[in-house]
């Protein structure tokens, strides 16, 4: 048959689901049209091809011996044509996987890791979009997207990667000097690096500190809103950082960073791996998440405190309700 005698693809489409079903009812709700339009494509079909596809009755349709072998060739038809599709796609694309985060998490965490993936999968044409505000999934702003919140995000493929926890971290030097850091209440007598969001006063009170004993106001002191500049400025020695796990490990792991009291509390937010239903099956896509929850927990193991109080035991939340009210995945 040339090209001009193929049946109409909408005539096609409305048979193939018709057979699949075998109800132009259901065949129409597939389809998102009327059961009288499928019922006058397939007609339409049958008249250009000559010959019955289906026994009608009165409460029920059966496909004939003619529509049964018309079905599965057509059947293989569609699904040549979604592969070839698949594949145009894939190869359009060059292998590019856009991956959206927190600049923060990127510069301190992702992006000080990245080489071991970019090694594995020389293929992968990775790019790295930053902001305080979430891709559009759903959309096509990005493949995935790693960000901080609550959870959960209705309508994306969510996975919770790990939890942070918060605990005072500083320059080695400030250990000892005029003024050691010997049990919580010292910090009295140190400058706190405030990080927006989190709470200097739910860890005091979570560690027995008066703060109105020893004069310590835990929200006096320079103010950071970029978590890369305050741990800049905790590894620069001027002054104790209420720290997270996850921004600080690098420098723990150095030496630059100590943490000088083991004690540490359960973040109220966690870490997230996000995409949209129909990507998580790409295979970029999931090379990426298996790389990623590979690192995640390594990271879990890797804990610098011992003593971890869960958020819901330590009397408030760590990231303050300005911060943790704000919809959607942040940073």
């Amino acid at each position: 048959m040339s090209p001009q005698r193929l049946p109409p693809l909408n005539a096609l489409r409305a048979f193939a689901a018709a057979a699949r079903h075998l109800s132009f009812t259901r065949a129409a709700e597939e389809l998102h049209v009327t059961q009288a339009a499928v019922s006058h494509q397939v007609k339409a079909l049958e008249e250009s091809l000559g010959v019955p596809l289906f026994r009608r009755g009165t409460r029920s349709i059966h496909l004939t011996e003619a529509g049964q072998r018309y079905a599965r060739r057509v059947r293989e038809a569609f699904q040549i044509l979604q592969e070839a599709t698949d594949t145009l796609r894939d190869q359009c694309q060059a292998g590019r996987l856009v991956v959206s985060t927190m600049t923060s998490f990127a510069a301190r965490w992702l992006i000080p890791r990245l080489g071991d993936f970019l090694a594995a999968h020389p293929d992968i044409e990775l790019r790295l979009e930053t902001g305080m505000s979430c891709a559009d999934l759903l959309g096509g702003e990005a493949d995935v997207a790693v960000r901080m919140g609550p959870g959960p995000y209705d309508g994306l493929h969510a996975e919770m990667l790990l939890r942070d926890e918060v605990f005072p971290v500083c320059a080695p030097s400030l250990l000892t000097g005029d003024h050691p850091l010997r049990t919580p209440a010292d910090l009295a007598h140190h400058v706190l690096l405030q990080d927006a969001g989190l709470s200097w006063e739910v860890w005091l009170r979570a560690a027995g500190v008066d703060l109105a004993a020893v004069g310590l106001d835990p929200e006096r002191g320079p103010g950071f809103v970029d978590s890369t500049m305050s741990v800049q400025a905790a590894v620069a020695g001027h002054g104790v950082l209420l720290g997270r796990t996850v921004l600080v490990a690098d420098e723990l792991a150095e030496g630059r960073l100590v943490a000088p009291f083991d004690l540490a509390i359960e973040s109220n937010f966690a870490y997230w791996f996000l995409c949209a239903p129909d990507r998580f099956g790409s295979p970029r896509v999931r090379a990426f998440h298996r790389w990623l929850t590979r690192q995640t927990a390594t990271a879990c193991l890797a804990r610098p405190i011992s003593r971890i109080l869960p958020a819901s035991q330590e009397g408030g939340v760590i990231f303050n309700a300005q911060h943790s009210a704000r919809p959607g995945p942040w940073s």
